[in-house]
């Protein structure tokens, strides 16, 4: 899409306007308004000739091999306009190989093919890889064992048995037996006690 001078001229106006807001004549307002047609329209005949641009790409390429040059020349145009290959132009380009011009467009379009999956397999990756970020923070090096796995759940009952699965104490570990007070020491005007025979 080309903007002529005049265009150029509002469109720096309205850029103007937004990046330092104040007040804006009326002449201004309809400038961008106009402006803002213009483009819309612009974007609608846009998608008016891409549609017809890969219906001509669809009809000759259902003709092939004996429309390869229309073929392969609408097929340049329809990339250049944004077209994803779809697996009939890989398997019609794979067919034309032997031309050079049909060899290049093969790869180019292999090539955005393999865009197309990495971006997909990102988008779904996402989650995990969010996830993964969260565990390599809490995994610093240098960190300790404990000092990591405190905000982990799955971690607590390596460090400490939930109450659940602790064992119920016995009486004797709540309660330890009472010792025996040991005897005084005799004292020195006690007489000596005799030991009993057995």
């Amino acid at each position: 899409m080309a903007f002529g001078t005049e265009e150029l001229r509002v469109l720096r106006r309205a850029l103007a306007l937004a990046l330092h807001p104040g007040p804006a004549s009326a002449q201004d307002v309809q400038d961008c308004l106009h402006l803002a047609e213009s483009v819309d329209e612009a974007t609608r005949e846009g998608a008016r000739l891409r549609t017809f641009l890969l219906a001509d790409l669809a009809r000759y390429r259902a003709a092939l091999p004996g429309t390869a040059a229309g073929y392969l020349t609408l097929m340049e145009e329809a990339l250049g306009a944004g077209h994803r290959p779809v697996p009939d132009d890989m398997a019609a380009l794979r067919a034309l190989r032997g031309n050079p011009v049909a060899a290049a467009l093969l790869d180019r379009c292999e090539t955005l093919v393999e865009q197309d999956v990495r971006t997909r397999l990102a988008r779904r990756c996402v989650p995990a890889s969010r996830i993964g970020s969260r565990t390599r923070l809490t995994a610093l090096p240098g960190g300790k064992p404990a000092e990591r796995g405190a905000g982990d759940p799955a971690s607590r009952p390596a460090q400490e048995p939930s109450r659940r699965d602790r064992p119920i104490p016995t009486p004797g570990e709540v309660f330890p037996p009472r010792r025996k007070p040991s005897a005084p020491p005799p004292s020195p005007d006690a007489p000596p006690r005799q030991l009993a025979a057995v």
